[in-house]
């Protein structure tokens, strides 16, 4: 043990990757798409013989050398990660694993917040992390009449998600829209925020709430230890509803409603599993059929692509005027040209 010792791995040492990629093929898993630091434990001889990874605030893809079980080296790996984090800025951090390891997470000060039965568990290193947002989000509930609620991303907010919290809206008697906080999307949170606020402010029977970490899209959501695409989209989803139903029920929340989705792939699946799970649940699921400009389902990914082509006259024709007005402000200037320096801004 005393040979030992842990070190970063750029994604540049190829030698390093190739065998972090050995280790964690061992273990039935993938390195993740979506990693922003590697380390490793060396042996005497240089070899790597345990590893963990980080993205943000989550550490993920976790293995240990056969050889060199029971020596505490995910420790090792562990302390390291959370050294890094803390380097970092941060000091909630979230950790992804499967079913099968979970228990050596619990045992050294993680705690569960949701799990994907014979998939994966998702756990934080605040005892009352998850607790707390469900209580500040009870304080902001509504005991009488029917409350409903939308996750958004609105990457940028446009008439098609407008239509939606109207229609939504008009359904219940409030409506809680959470807008996905973390910042992976070209728009920052506090602009998408901005944008939904200033594009709803006439509809007076809703409230706004962050997501928080607990909501996350599908662009950071671990995908290491699943098989395939399709099973990637699905266990997203489960996680998303097994974390919605603990907040509806903090929030007295009977209705979800979301966009109908006519072309993406990742949506209709994550639809098809929300609308099977939540009514399991005793929340209603509801799809309302997206607002359409010249034939064609207004979207987030039609915003950038006219934004790409600066296609104003497609713009204002769908998008509401706050957002609009955003977009020619000086304000917009890195937004725009991030938009137009991406090869492909639809998502699928």
């Amino acid at each position: 043990m005393s040979d030992y010792f842990v070190s970063k791995i750029s994604s540049s040492d190829k030698r390093g990757m190739a065998q972090v990629d050995s280790l964690l093929q061992k273990e039935g898993i993938r390195r993740d798409g979506n990693l922003d630091y590697t380390c490793g434990v060396y042996d005497s001889d240089y070899k790597i013989i345990a590893t963990g990874s980080a993205f943000g605030n989550t550490l993920r893809c976790f293995a240990v050398s056969s050889d060199h079980q029971g020596e505490g080296l995910m420790n090792i790996v562990m302390s390291h990660l959370l050294e890094h984090e803390l380097s970092c800025g941060i000091s909630h951090v979230f950790v992804y694993t499967k079913t099968s390891t979970a228990k050596f997470f619990i045992d050294i000060g993680f705690h569960e917040i949701a799990r994907v039965e014979g998939s994966f568990v998702f756990l934080e290193n605040r005892g009352n992390g998850f607790k707390n947002y469900l209580s500040s989000l009870a304080a902001a509930s509504f005991q009488d009449g029917i409350s409903g609620a939308i996750v958004m991303n609105a990457n940028p907010f446009t008439k098609g998600h407008l239509h939606l919290v109207k229609t939504a809206a008009s359904q219940c008697d409030h409506l809680h829209i959470f807008v996905v906080s973390e910042d992976k999307s070209i728009i920052p949170y506090k602009v998408r925020r901005l944008l939904v606020e200033k594009g709803t402010e006439d509809i007076e029977n809703i409230s706004i709430h962050e997501s928080g970490p607990y909501i996350i899209s599908n662009a950071t959501f671990p995908s290491y230890f699943l098989k395939d695409e399709t099973d990637v989209m699905k266990k997203h989803a489960l996680l998303d509803a097994t974390v919605f139903t603990s907040i509806a029920k903090a929030m007295n929340i009977k209705v979800r409603f979301v966009a109908e989705e006519p072309f993406s792939a990742v949506t209709s699946v994550y639809n098809m599993v929300l609308s099977e799970h939540l009514p399991e649940n005793g929340i209603d699921f509801r799809i309302i059929p997206r607002l359409e400009y010249d034939g064609i389902p207004i979207s987030a990914s039609n915003v950038r692509l006219a934004v790409k082509n600066s296609d104003w006259d497609t713009l204002e024709n769908i998008l509401p005027q706050t957002t609009l007005s955003y977009l020619r402000s000086p304000e917009a200037v890195s937004v725009i040209e991030a938009i137009k320096a991406q090869e492909n801004v639809v998502h699928h």
